[in-house]
């Protein structure tokens, strides 16, 4: 899929550059929760982890957002997570943010679920995200109960939906 000034591209879920995107935001990430996540025991924490975890046989497809020099500037992964095909790891990088790279990782992850059978597509986002927020809601995304794996260390996510 082409937009104007970058372009999606599918790539391999190891693939370096989608590897240090996810880094980048893992990063942002911790820097927004850092507060919300000061009291936590080390197995909480753990526990978190895990659920957060995307292990590779989950991930039906990693897309990334290159410039017209190949720099890539945006992530996101679909994955089976069960019977649900779920959207994770969303990143756009500041520099790069309001050119709808957001919008249009988002739209091509329901296309390629629509694609793939799936009745829905579900994602886990939270409060000290607003900008993840503002654009699920605008995407056509709306509010669902938590869900699995989130419900016992994260029970105050932000869940979505976008039937198909």
């Amino acid at each position: 899929m082409s937009e104007p000034g970058f372009r999606i591209e599918q790539v391999p879920v190891d693939d370096p550059r989608a590897v240090a995107l996810r880094g980048i935001l893992d990063d942002d990430l911790d820097e927004r929760y850092r507060d919300a996540d000061a009291d936590d025991t080390p197995s909480f924490a753990a526990k978190r982890e895990a659920a957060l975890a995307v292990h590779p046989e989950q991930v039906v497809a990693t897309l990334l957002a290159l410039d017209a020099d190949d720099t890539p500037f945006g992530h996101v992964i679909l994955r089976r997570l069960g019977d649900e095909w779920e959207l994770k790891r969303l990143v756009v990088v500041a520099a790069a943010r309001r050119r709808g790279v957001g919008r249009a990782l988002t739209a091509e992850i329901v296309d390629l679920a629509r694609r793939g059978g799936a009745a829905r597509v579900i994602l886990q986002s939270g409060r000290m995200q607003p900008e993840s927020l503002h654009l699920y809601a605008t995407a056509g995304f709306t509010p669902i109960p938590v869900y699995e794996p989130y419900i016992e260390t994260m029970p105050l996510s932000l869940c979505f939906e976008y039937v198909l």
